[in-house]
């Protein structure tokens, strides 16, 4: 029974928290190829902020648009939260396109805070370019491990979680009850689900290692008032790719072209 003197606050987190990485992009196709051909160096022109989606990417976004779609409406999301980089930006987009979003958008909201892990002197580079550009970082990266190893210019996951604990604070101002949809990033997705679920380092390193965050793939929170104090987001699925493949569209799950040895 409340306690009258002390009355259970106001909802704070979202109904439900859908977290998506983008579709394939053209910088997964280029690190792929770098990796066949035992390459230093990916082969893109450009920031990485600007790389667009692979034409397998858009028909991954299209399928996953086409998911939410056949919900209904009161389940789908109703406020969508984006990185600015483009294939992050071009993934949301199709995924309104087809129907997944009954809102418009321009009621999307473009933050800055879940852009990519930003990788400063290494971007770009293989793991045999690390190695071969930069061995003192390759070494740094070994004793320090990638949770804390912050490369010159560059981010550590430390970094990306600071950046997240605002924007999860944001959402919970703004967006307490509502559903809301983030897409970003592999290891955006794993940085929320690190604050989310109130993990160690070791815990969400023992993640990552089980697989790579497929693209295009859906993390998935659900509010349960009868959790803690408050009332907490729990975990109902991770890396669900069901939308892609009801549609028979291929799955990919390659680490982004500039988060190579991330």
């Amino acid at each position: 029974m409340p306690d009258r003197h002390h009355p259970r606050p106001s909802q704070r987190w979202p109904d439900t928290l859908w977290i998506v990485r983008h579709g394939e992009s053209a910088g997964n196709v280029a690190r792929d190829e770098a990796h066949r051909n035992n390459a230093a160096r990916i082969a893109l022109e450009g920031r990485d902020v600007d790389v667009p989606l692979s034409a397998l990417g858009q028909e991954q976004s299209r399928s996953l648009g086409l998911w939410f779609a056949s919900l209904p409406q009161e389940q789908r999301p109703e406020v969508v939260l984006c990185s600015p980089y483009r294939r992050a930006r071009q993934t949301a987009a199709l995924v309104h396109e087809t129907g997944g979003l009954p809102l418009e958008r321009e009621d999307f909201v473009i933050d800055e805070r879940l852009r990519e892990k930003e990788f400063g002197v290494l971007d770009g580079l293989t793991t045999l370019g690390i190695r071969d550009v930069h061995p003192d970082q390759a070494e740094f990266r070994r004793i320090l491990g990638k949770f804390y190893h912050r490369p010159p210019g560059g981010e550590s996951w430390c970094d990306v979680i600071l950046r997240l604990r605002s924007a999860l604070d944001t959402i919970s101002l703004h967006h307490g009850g509502r559903r809301v949809l983030i897409v970003g990033h592999q290891v955006v997705v794993l940085c929320l689900r690190y604050l989310l679920e109130n993990m160690t380092e070791e815990d969400i390193l023992a993640i990552d290692r089980e697989s790579d965050v497929p693209n295009c793939g859906i993390t998935e929170y659900r509010f349960d008032p009868a959790k803690g104090a408050t009332g907490s987001l729990q975990l109902a699925r991770y890396n669900f790719v069901a939308p892609l493949q009801r549609e028979g569209t291929p799955v990919t799950a390659e680490p982004d072209a500039k988060a190579v040895g991330a």
